[in-house]
């Protein structure tokens, strides 16, 4: 089973590329924004959960992110694996996602990190904030602000894995057929 973290800051192109790596690699794709979605449009047990904190405006904790994303595995017991996107966010989650996939005797075989300026990020967010109506995508200050975050929360998960020897950074910026490219190389290199 390969299961693949795909990883990058906000705007680096982690949803587009994970639609088409999912199919090259018959891989389930696995997007915490999607399942918090699915959970809540379909008053999931989790979802509802969920829906206390998000009500409060206050973060979902980890323990219901991590079980949703269980569930999700749990319901593709054939699969060749999976393509993990905006997840694990911190150490926290990668030490949880390591725990329950060492359950199910198997591991993380490779983050795949884009690599792209902050430059650029801000570049694209605002241009995705033209046709996404998300008002985090609109501002230079909160697209500032989320990289920020990123950096203080989130880097701390490559280095988790670059300890394992299993975390790469590939280029993210250019063609995006030649970033797909250049991401393939990575999974068949890791199959």
């Amino acid at each position: 089973m390969i299961n693949l973290i795909l990883f990058g800051p906000p705007g680096s192109g982690k949803g587009t590329q994970a639609l088409k790596l999912v199919k090259k690699f018959k891989l389930v794709h696995i997007s915490t924004g999607d399942l918090f979605r699915f959970n809540l449009k379909n008053n999931t047990p989790l979802g509802l959960e969920a829906k206390k904190y998000i009500d409060k405006g206050a973060l979902v904790p980890d323990k219901v992110t991590i079980n949703m994303l269980k569930a999700k595995v749990l319901e593709n017991p054939k699969v060749k694996g999976f393509i993990f996107d905006g997840f694990p966010r911190t150490k926290k989650q990668a030490s949880a996602l390591d725990r329950f996939l060492k359950g199910m005797d198997s591991e993380v075989t490779k983050l795949i990190m884009l690599d792209v300026p902050d430059d650029e990020l801000v570049r694209r967010l605002k241009e995705r904030g033209k046709t996404s109506g998300r008002a985090d995508d609109k501002s230079k200050k909160i697209i500032l602000n989320r990289l920020a975050t990123y950096k203080e929360e989130t880097i701390p998960v490559f280095d988790h894995y670059i300890k394992k020897g299993k975390s790469i950074k590939v280029w993210g910026v250019g063609d995006l057929e030649m970033i797909y490219k250049r991401l393939c190389l990575e999974i068949k290199e890791a199959k």
